[in-house]
């Protein structure tokens, strides 16, 4: 097994390489506006990294959100794209999980991410490799009594301190975590996501209202 994981749902653009065992290389670079700009370089970095050729990965592992439409399509398409050219599975892992089974947590806790817009994505978790919720988006002070006493993780988390008020590492998610978590699920015979996105709500580029289409006569 060699996995080549990728995530763009966050500011970080996040690559690494897992052999089955350990992740074996990886990179994490913070920076919204350059998905599109950085991430090909990153998996070309890890690549190299490792001594490991593209045609010897055997599957891709892509977080598919919830995040941002422009960033989170980058990794999305990528990934579609590796998997198409070498003919190897593609494998969706939600972004949340990834920070969920970096935190390492064993009690009930909360990730929560910056969905921009003074809101979070977030979901509700039992332990480091348990979700019980699906992905929301919502306002932190709007969720804030329900999940009050839990401890949360991410830069959402930290951004809002008044909702979130235990608030901890990592911030972003690492393709390093969603590697191994893949790689542990598919060692235990699960089933993985399929790569699509999730959005939870329309992107921010709208066609303007009173829009007129004007065709050559």
């Amino acid at each position: 097994m060699l996995l080549l994981a990728l995530d763009t749902a966050t500011p970080a653009v996040t690559v690494a390489l897992h052999d089955g065992t350990s992740v074996v290389a990886s990179s994490s670079q913070v920076d919204a506006r350059r998905h599109g700009e950085l991430l090909l370089p990153a998996v070309d970095r890890v690549l190299t990294e490792a001594g490991r050729r593209l045609d010897a990965v055997t599957g891709i592992v892509v977080g598919v959100g919830p995040g941002p439409y422009t960033g989170l399509r980058v990794g999305l398409m990528t990934a579609d794209t590796f998997g198409l050219a070498l003919g190897v599975p593609v494998h969706g892992v939600c972004t949340l999980d990834g920070l969920a089974y970096a935190s390492d947590l064993a009690e009930p806790f909360v990730v929560a991410t910056d969905a921009r817009r003074k809101e979070v994505y977030w979901a509700r978790y039992d332990n480091a490799r348990t979700r019980v919720t699906e992905p929301a988006v919502d306002r932190p002070a709007d969720i804030a009594e329900a999940l009050a006493g839990l401890p949360a993780v991410g830069a959402g988390a930290l951004l809002y301190p008044d909702a979130f008020p235990v608030a901890r590492e990592p911030e972003h998610v690492s393709a390093a975590a969603l590697a191994s978590l893949a790689a542990e699920r598919l060692a235990a015979g699960e089933e993985l996501a399929e790569p699509r996105p999730l959005y939870l709500r329309r992107p921010d580029a709208q066609v303007p209202k009173n829009y007129k289409v004007v065709t050559p006569k």
